[in-house]
């Protein structure tokens, strides 16, 4: 079984708190999490990375509903795919977890930082860490970062997934039948896992087709 959910605590015993959210599946635990702590939160969605438009739209979209369900404010930033790609070039053929992840890190949550300053957040985090395919380490080092720039604010590393997290993310998934995506996000990573695919003899990806 599960273990049962334990309180999550954010530094300084601060209340308020801007959750940088990629997708649904990701931020479900993670919301309950903090909902069940007490804790006043807003999400933040802010992925320019996501290829193509049609796959962001999808993953914001269910992200959306599942705010609303909760009535938690939900702010939509800009999809600028043209910086993201100019802060990307040159890491075209870059590894997952390489230096092409930790560059688009640092875009996203640098935006997230900025957003939390500019209304007043103390803390800021991400639910980007509770994936197993996520380097835990390059997430929380980029997080880090951008909250540095700004004093009054600083970036949460708890772990996302202790104490059965990644289990109760997969509950919540399909208890609210998200939609799953079927890698990171971005066209590299997207050419990566049709090309994986392919070579091992499955079929590409569908976008919108997969739900838990």
């Amino acid at each position: 079984m599960t273990p049962p959910r334990i309180p999550c605590l954010p530094p300084n015993g601060e209340k308020r708190v801007l959750l940088h959210s990629c997708c649904a599946p990701c931020s479900g635990e993670v919301i309950e999490a903090m909902v069940t702590s007490g804790l006043e939160i807003e999400i933040f969605f802010y992925n320019p990375n996501i290829h193509p438009k049609k796959e962001y739209e999808l993953r914001k979209e269910e992200n959306i509903r599942f705010a609303e369900k909760l009535n938690i404010p939900f702010t939509d930033a800009d999809y600028d795919t043209d910086q993201w790609f100019l802060r990307t070039k040159g890491m075209e053929h870059e590894p997952e977890r390489g230096i092409r992840c930790t560059a688009c890190f640092d875009m996203r949550f640098e935006r997230t930082a900025l957003y939390a300053h500019e209304h007043g957040f103390p803390i800021m985090t991400s639910c980007l860490g509770i994936s197993r395919w996520k380097d835990m380490e390059q997430i929380n080092a980029a997080g880090m970062r951008a909250a540095a720039r700004y004093e009054g604010l600083d970036y949460w590393t708890f772990n996302w997934r202790k104490g059965g997290g990644s289990a109760r993310m997969l509950e919540i998934s399909k208890r609210e039948q998200f939609y799953q995506q079927e890698y990171c996000g971005c066209i590299y990573s997207l050419r990566d896992t049709n090309a994986w695919r392919v070579k091992n003899s499955r079929e590409k990806i569908k976008l919108g087709q997969k739900y838990y």
